[in-house]
């Protein structure tokens, strides 16, 4: 994971992005990218390379948020499927 984090940074630096993203601004664009993957939906067919393009950038923008809060992405995911299975134990 780590080198995936390393390519997303060394690109922030690379376009100036990495002095001008904020959690605010990081927070939006995950919204609008999300929003891009599901208009690959809208219809029965979809086009799978758009939708891993979409994906992508989905992924590279919450990953920078979390790098940029200083979040580990592994610790998130096990504490939020712990607290999911809890929640839906009965089910």
């Amino acid at each position: 994971m780590e080198d995936i984090f390393e390519l997303i940074q060394a690109f922030r630096v690379k376009k100036g992005w990495d002095k001008t993203d904020t959690p605010n601004v990081l927070a939006k664009s995950i919204s609008v990218e999300s929003a891009e993957l599901l208009e690959c939906f809208l219809e029965e067919e979809f086009d799978i390379e758009q939708v891993k393009g979409e994906l992508s950038d989905v992924l590279m923008v919450a990953l920078t948020l979390a790098m940029d809060l200083n979040l580990d992405v592994k610790t998130l995911i096990q504490t939020k499927l712990l607290e999911v299975d809890k929640k839906y134990e009965d089910k």
